[in-house]
């Protein structure tokens, strides 16, 4: 393909193009109004003397940073700057990730970061990659947090480490290891002294109560899990649900607009579900003489496992494409420089529209064959035809 553009000046005639097909060749001028405002094709090549004319042909040779890799399957398909297999020359593949370590080809070089949390490069050496845990005294969380002596550095959350507990909290160990000794009934005032639950005997207790921690000491009459003393009579104990509508997780605490009292996913009592949502995976669980429902709250028009109706999943790992649930039906869309060239959703985006020539930037559209003319980051490759016979290249 031949792109020739002529710029020239007309007085009050309009922008004009014309294109002339022919085997090769197309031609493109462009007429521009005399005097201001003046109008500037940036795709154009021109000089400031006079008028100029500048052919464009197809190319086969590759820009900066890609090329043709002996398992490449188109030409210049290979991006030397970002391909972990043909990280800054072909053949040239950055580590495998394993554990902690993951590498990525950065401009060319294999740069080594860690997956979040799991661990942490604090040596700067790559070739012994992510070396050090997040549960480490001398880096605690990330590199150089020192913990100070006497709060060693552990997990307080989900993939959350801190140095020693919280102030008022001890360390007795476990996934939970800080505990509030004045209220914890199984480490009270200290760890691992657990309260009995009815008691010494010295005392009797009332209608869904149990003996536990307060101020650090046991014997505490206290509300059993799900229970709650709204009215302030002693003598009838914790007399009201908290898994009630009424009462949703405290006295007093009313679901508004329909909304349900149920125990959600960490078995806490909920208001659910709000406008939108619907309630999936109801089930019960009996406590004593009591059936109590839990079950989450679910966006059916947009949520990838309950798509449309409870527990309908949409299909996952679809050949370079992103699926989602888009307006309660499963969708997926092409990942860029992936199409859907052959119409079949079963093998999903099969055609690399960034570098095959027959389809670059986009299903069916087809770069010069004759010519050889590559296809990079879907766009099918021309250069000046001077530069080409400059260079000693054939005319085109």
């Amino acid at each position: 393909m031949l792109r020739r553009i002529a710029r020239f000046s007309a007085s009050l005639t309009p922008i004009v193009f014309v294109l002339i097909a022919c085997s090769r060749e197309v031609l493109v001028a462009e007429t521009v109004e005399a005097g201001p405002p003046s109008f500037t094709n940036p795709d154009a090549a021109f000089t400031d003397e006079g008028n100029d004319l500048r052919s464009y042909c197809p190319s086969d040779r590759c820009p900066p940073g890609h090329t043709t890799c002996p398992n490449s399957r188109f030409i210049c398909e290979t991006d030397l700057r970002t391909d972990p297999n043909n990280c800054g020359e072909c053949g040239h593949m950055c580590p495998p990730s394993r554990g902690g370590d993951q590498y990525v080809c950065v401009e060319g070089r294999c740069v080594l970061s860690c997956r979040s949390n799991a661990a942490l490069d604090c040596d700067g050496i790559p070739d012994n990659g992510c070396e050090t845990s997040p549960m480490n005294d001398e880096h605690c969380g990330y590199c150089g947090n020192k913990c100070p002596a006497g709060e060693p550095c552990i997990m307080s959350g989900a993939n959350v480490f801190t140095c020693g507990c919280k102030p008022g909290e001890i360390n007795c160990g476990g996934l939970a290891p800080c505990r509030n000794p004045a209220y914890d009934d199984a480490n009270c005032g200290a760890c691992g002294n657990a309260c009995p639950p009815g008691g010494d005997g010295s005392a009797e207790a009332r209608p869904n109560t149990y003996f536990g921690c307060w101020d650090g000491k046991c014997g505490a009459l206290k509300c059993a899990a799900f229970f709650a003393d709204c009215d302030g009579v002693a003598q009838n104990g914790c007399e009201t649900s908290t898994v009630d509508d009424d009462n949703c997780g405290g006295c007093g605490s009313k679901c508004q607009d329909g909304m349900k009292c149920l125990l959600n996913e960490l078995m806490m009592p909920t208001c659910m579900c709000p406008a939108g949502q619907t309630l999936c995976g109801e089930s019960h669980i009996v406590l004593g003489d009591r059936s109590i429902g839990f079950g989450s709250c679910k966006d059916l028009s947009s949520d990838f496992d309950n798509c449309g109706a409870c527990g309908v999943g949409c299909v996952r790992n679809i050949l370079n494409a992103s699926d989602a649930c888009v307006y309660g039906r499963c969708d997926w869309s092409c990942n860029a420089g992936s199409g859907d060239c052959n119409g079949n959703r079963d093998d999903g985006c099969e055609t690399n529209i960034a570098s095959d020539p027959k389809n670059c930037g986009g299903c069916g559209i087809v770069c010069d064959g004759i010519a050889g003319q590559a296809c990079v980051d879907g766009q099918c490759m021309v250069e000046p035809c001077d530069e080409i016979q400059d260079a000693g290249g054939p005319a085109r």
